[in-house]
């Protein structure tokens, strides 16, 4: 919301600062005032693309969750689902912080669909990625866990 009212913001100073060049005898609140209502009109005409729209679908197919370690500490959510977003589509991306400075550990989680998690494993493990190589693997769940602490096979 911050971002896009910032951007109304300078498009309206700017939409101003132009209608006043071109008609120098409107005064300069006037302009900036049309500015602000053509820039809003526009950004409600306009549909919104972010890739973290709280009305994007989720996935329903069969879906796998990918362990992603090795991520550069700057990344964003956004910038792993893009990513992985070039195999299929993603339904979440995790990454993990530390619980007492709230700083990212270097890696995280991706759930997407089954036959884009493949290829992205295949694609993605061992790739350079802002200068860091992933290693992408399937996420062990719990139940993996307790079988391979036992022993014992599902």
């Amino acid at each position: 919301m911050q971002k896009s009212f910032l951007i109304i913001l300078i498009v309206a100073i700017v939409g101003a600062f132009v209608l006043f060049q071109f008609a120098p005898t409107l005064p300069a609140y006037i302009a900036f005032v049309a500015g602000v209502i053509v820039t809003s009109l526009i950004f409600k005409l306009v549909p919104e693309t972010s890739s973290s729209h709280a009305t994007e679908e989720q996935y329903v197919g069969p879906t796998m969750t990918l362990y992603v370690g090795n991520l550069p500490y700057r990344v964003h959510e956004g910038e792993v689902k893009v990513l992985f977003g070039e195999f299929g589509p993603v339904n979440s991306v995790r990454l993990v912080r530390d619980r007492k400075t709230g700083r990212r550990k270097g890696f995280g989680f991706v759930e997407m669909s089954e036959s884009g998690a493949q290829k992205a494993m295949v694609k993605l493990n061992d790739y350079s990625f802002q200068e860091r190589t992933l290693k992408v693997r399937e996420a062990k769940t719990q139940d993996s866990e307790a079988a391979d602490r036992t022993g014992t096979d599902e």
